[in-house]
């Protein structure tokens, strides 16, 4: 694994209080576990850093009306507190957007020619989504497996199983690789 070949820019996939708080029907049950380590990855590659939020829709249409009539309680404002990211992690740049993936415009201008890191949550979804949708535009594209969380562990392993399929576009890295190549 090489993560040297270009610079590296690190997303950090919603890491918001919706997906933290236990009580919260889309809580990543690992979030916890991974805070350490995303934020060790935000202080070694800052300021090559962008935080991502999903935020609900105005008025959702398509595919998305039966989705918010599964999880009404999260057709909320952008504002809304369910929705910050997490005070544990330093503020930064932040794209939102309505979408599982976080790939477009703003993304794509903060990573330029470089590496796509991805930590955060939820492997299975918005990481995934992400992940997917940056390599389809050519961009090399590293999943940071310990720091980021699943829906539950079994949809987090095969997430990552998926991203794997994707080599060399996509590859499955840890944290402890990532800080090295920062040391190196």
């Amino acid at each position: 694994m090489s993560i040297t070949e270009a610079p590296a820019h690190l997303a950090v996939i919603d890491m918001q209080e919706v997906f933290a708080d236990p009580r919260s029907a889309w809580a990543a049950p690992r979030f916890g576990e991974i805070l350490p380590r995303v934020r060790q990855l935000v202080t070694a590659l800052a300021p090559q850093v962008t935080f991502t939020r999903f935020v609900a829709p105005a008025e959702p249409a398509g595919a998305w009306v039966d989705y918010y009539a599964q999880w009404p309680f999260a057709l909320q404002p952008p504002d809304a507190p369910l929705y910050d990211v997490v005070d544990a992690l330093p503020a930064g740049p932040t794209v939102s957007a309505t979408t599982f993936s976080k790939w477009g415009p703003e993304l794509a201008a903060a990573v330029g020619s470089g590496t796509l890191l991805l930590a955060g949550v939820s492997t299975d979804c918005c990481v995934l989504s992400t992940a997917v949708a940056a390599a389809d535009a050519g961009v090399r594209v590293r999943v940071v497996e310990d720091a980021c969380a699943g829906a539950d562990d079994g949809s987090h392993a095969q997430a990552l199983a998926v991203l794997a399929l994707y080599a060399p576009l996509i590859e499955v890295i840890d944290t402890e690789s990532v800080l090295a190549a920062q040391r190196g």
